[in-house]
């Protein structure tokens, strides 16, 4: 899954949201990456961003994952108002084991994950050598080196100590 935010405390939704998950019987956390600072992506004109990826297990159908990530947002008070705008939490699902989903309101694997730096990284710290569209993340990852990207320095259990 990848979360993030450029509004509010992003650091404290994003911990919120996955506490919010990992509360629900059929979800799990398993593992958080590093948080990164970068530069927003679709409408530039706004703050950067806060972006990690988190690995969960769950007994739950892709749908139902969606509907708690869904709720997760709206119980951190997410509004939606335009595509790529500023947003205090946003979760994706990107991968969901070898599922392939293609409805109307979710599509996995996620399907511009490839491009992105923000997802890219941190997904290479938990799982480097998953294949997305028959390359590894790592390599997708070499193709975007020379796109900006801070590492934001927190403690270990940072989603703990927020959440």
């Amino acid at each position: 899954m990848g979360l993030g935010g450029n509004v509010g405390d992003v650091l404290s939704n994003m911990a919120g949201a996955l506490t919010y998950l990992d509360r629900h019987p059929d979800i799990r956390l398993v593992s958080v990456s590093p948080v990164y600072k970068t530069p927003p992506w679709g409408i530039t004109e706004q703050d950067w961003f806060h972006n990690a990826c988190a690995e969960l297990e769950t007994a739950l159908t892709p749908d139902e994952l969606l509907e708690q990530c869904l709720g997760a947002e709206k119980n951190l008070k997410r509004i939606r108002k335009e595509r790529w705008g500023p947003r205090n939490i946003d979760l994706d699902i990107l991968i969901f084991g070898v599922l392939e989903v293609a409805h109307e309101n979710l599509t996995i694997p996620h399907p511009r994950m490839h491009e992105r730096i923000f997802v890219l990284k941190p997904l290479a710290d938990l799982v480097p050598d998953l294949p997305i569209n028959g390359r590894a993340v790592r390599e997708w990852l070499a193709d975007l080196d020379d796109e900006p990207l801070e590492q934001i320095v927190l403690e270990e259990n940072w989603v703990s100590e927020r959440g």
